[in-house]
């Protein structure tokens, strides 16, 4: 096992979880490749120095450039604002890195267009942070879905609905700066349009409803002075899967009430499943023509059997966590790079195809129609 120096473009919510996740990989994964905290970058000094010591990274940097450049740094993991991802993931690539980005991908399709084909050019493994995916239990699904054990699928419901936009005293943030994209059909609405992908192929059609409810913010926390809002704090699709099925797909950033409701009903021939994030260790299976006596939802409960579960548990129903999921997307990029080709997803090829869905959303919205993703 050799060492790879690893350096994290930013310290909040998601630079913890790499952070956490490339400490945690080799130990849950032996025989990858193993991680090592170089450099830590962020602007914010103090939050700088408190992430380097906590997670003990050799080194930290308020230039980003600095920690892209650094010649022990193999790997970057880029966790800012969506407005930077492409200078960043651009640099990063030129300079021979192998780059983890944070969903969304860029702004636009054309930006992940950009970052996908200097990628690919370059020849560096690419990883993108739809760490849902990464579940166990889904890939269980994929798998009923691919050997025919639902049947031929007929519909697809998803959602994912949470509440930390819902206050309308919440400032103006870059969140809702329209130069980083589309709203929560890019922030949450990515995560369930992976997920539709990933169970069910691409999306060929929809038709799109975006909706602004909070119109307008302060411009600062307790400010009087208000900014109006573009972006879209609700998001409606009915979309047509390339295999024939249809469904639809519901992002909110203002469901009072949610903190993590991503989930899915997916309607086969011969059975259903439904799962929520919200319990993800667990998918519900129902098997058409069963004694009705004994009809209804089968309960699937994550275990060692799943793999990777074991890798983290040896005991069936003490269930994996949020960083568990980061730490396997982490350790697949790992043992991607140590393979010398692509993980298993999604890497900047298939974001490109998620942010697609997201523009084709905003167009549908704007123009009132149904239109083909492309």
């Amino acid at each position: 096992m050799r060492d790879i120096g690893v350096g994290i473009i930013g310290t909040g919510f998601m630079g913890q979880s790499h952070a956490l996740a490339y400490r945690a990989a080799a130990g849950v994964y032996p025989g990858s490749l193993n991680p090592v905290l170089k450099v830590i970058g962020d602007i914010n000094q103090e939050a700088l120095e408190r992430a380097r010591i906590q997670y003990g990274f050799e080194r930290s940097t308020t230039d980003w450039k600095a920690l892209v450049a650094d010649s022990e740094v193999e790997v970057v993991s880029i966790t800012t604002p969506n407005t930077l991802h492409r200078e960043q993931a651009l640099a990063a690539i030129a300079a021979g890195k192998h780059v983890h980005c944070e969903k969304p991908i860029a702004p636009t399709a054309a930006d992940a267009q950009a970052m996908t084909e200097a990628a690919e050019a370059a020849g560096v493994v690419t990883q993108v942070g739809y760490n849902y995916i990464k579940n166990p239990l889904l890939k269980l699904a994929r798998q009923m879905v691919e050997s025919g054990e639902l049947g031929e699928i007929i519909s697809f419901r998803g959602i994912h609905a949470e509440d930390y936009m819902a206050d309308p005293r919440l400032p103006y943030s870059w969140r809702f700066d329209p130069s980083g994209g589309a709203g929560v059909i890019a922030d949450l609405g990515s995560h369930i349009v992976g997920i539709a992908r990933f169970l069910l192929g691409p999306i060929a059609g929809l038709y799109a409803d975006l909706e602004t409810v909070i119109k307008e913010r302060p411009i600062a926390s307790g400010a009087s002075e208000m900014r109006a809002v573009e972006l879209d704090d609700i998001a409606r699709l009915t979309v047509q899967f390339s295999r024939g099925c249809r469904g639809s797909i519901e992002a909110s950033w203002v469901a009072t009430g949610r903190k993590m409701q991503l989930g899915f009903e997916l309607v086969g021939s011969k059975g259903s499943l439904a799962f929520t994030q919200e319990r993800f260790n667990e998918l519900l299976h129902f098997k058409a023509g069963n004694d009705p006596k004994y009809s209804g939802y089968q309960r699937i409960e994550a275990g060692p059997q799943h793999t990777p579960y074991g890798y983290f548990c040896k005991a069936p129903g003490h269930q994996l966590g949020f960083n568990d999921l980061k730490t396997i997307e982490v350790a697949e990029f790992l043992q991607a790079i140590a393979r010398g080709k692509d993980p298993e997803g999604p890497d900047f090829r298939e974001a490109w195809e998620i942010q697609k869905v997201v523009d084709t959303a905003v167009r549908s919205s704007k123009e009132g129609c149904w239109m083909p993703v492309s």
